[in-house]
């Protein structure tokens, strides 16, 4: 028997995201099916992000834009990682390269799979792959993206120190940013000596 049974499911929105009511069972912990019961599920394409470092400084790339879902945040202008949707057929790694030259302007080759999550569960079906990347930062910075999708995202290099001061301070508070932050003080010195010159 299936552990999940779905009994009905509808689009209700359908938009840039869609929304869909899901009536359905699943199995319990003691092994009976539970309950009907109604669900929205927020339908996302999957996403990539890619954390940006320079191995030789040590320093990361950042972004900066507004995000709607942020807007009754005390920062609607979220502290992020490059990232962006995937498009059917496209591959994560492709996405991962087009975005980090929108979003930042920075030409990246080489790409490390960090690991891959679901940042809402209880509500969305989106996974989000998160990568790391070499690049020289030096002359990484201003204002980027794509003008016709209402992008306005500006480029900020930060060392790791700063960055985890902005994480403590609850500056960065988007978990994809959050956990690449603690990922990569955690593999800075093994990524130096992998990239570094």
């Amino acid at each position: 028997m299936d552990t999940v049974e779905i009994l009905q499911r509808d689009t209700v929105y359908q938009g840039f995201y869609r929304l869909d009511k899901v009536r359905l069972k699943h199995r319990q912990f003691d092994g009976s099916m539970g309950p009907e019961i109604s669900r929205e599920l927020f339908v996302r394409p999957p996403a990539v992000g890619v954390l940006v470092i320079d191995p030789n400084t040590s320093d990361l790339l950042l972004i900066e834009q507004f995000r709607v879902g942020a807007m009754a945040d005390k920062y609607p202008w979220q502290i992020e990682v490059v990232a962006g949707l995937i498009e059917p057929g496209e591959s994560l790694e492709a996405v991962a390269i087009r975005e980090t030259l929108e979003e930042a302007g920075v030409v990246i080759a080489e790409l490390e799979k960090v690991f891959e999550f679901m940042p809402s569960a209880g509500g969305s079906d989106e996974r989000f792959t998160l990568f790391v990347a070499p690049a020289d930062l030096s002359r990484a910075g201003g204002v980027h993206g794509v003008a016709a999708e209402g992008e306005d995202i500006r480029v900020t290099v930060v060392s790791l120190n700063q960055a985890q001061q902005w994480l403590a301070q609850g500056r960065i508070n988007n978990a994809p940013c959050m956990l690449a932050v603690q990922w990569y003080a955690a593999h800075r010195e093994r990524l130096k000596k992998k990239w570094g010159k």
